[in-house]
């Protein structure tokens, strides 16, 4: 969660709004950190959870990360049976969401 939120904030726009939501589905909670930033272009979003793949490329390892971060988040979800998924249009912004099992 942390490292979603902390993306929003670093690639969302100057002054923008990031809003992190839960969704009490019957078993499951849904998570979902929006923002209104940028967006991404189709053609990254399926590389998006890939170990080391930035989108920008020109950023230094200090501004940009090491491209770590969504596939350590992709497999912790995924490690609860669980699945993590992007909305994203380009100059609206991103929408990451990911469910969770209620515990019993």
């Amino acid at each position: 969660l942390t490292n979603l939120i902390d993306n929003s904030l670093k690639y969302g726009k100057q002054n923008g709004n990031t809003i992190v939501s839960f969704y009490d589905m019957a078993y499951k909670v849904l998570i979902e950190i929006t923002d209104d930033g940028l967006g991404i272009a189709e053609e990254h979003i399926k590389r998006l959870f890939e170990r080391f793949y930035r989108i920008d490329k020109s950023r230094s390892r200090e501004q940009g990360g090491t491209g770590l971060g969504l596939a350590i988040v992709k497999h912790l979800v995924e490690a609860h049976n669980e699945t993590i998924n992007v909305r994203s249009n380009t100059g609206v912004g991103s929408t990451f969401g990911f469910t969770l099992a209620k515990s019993e």
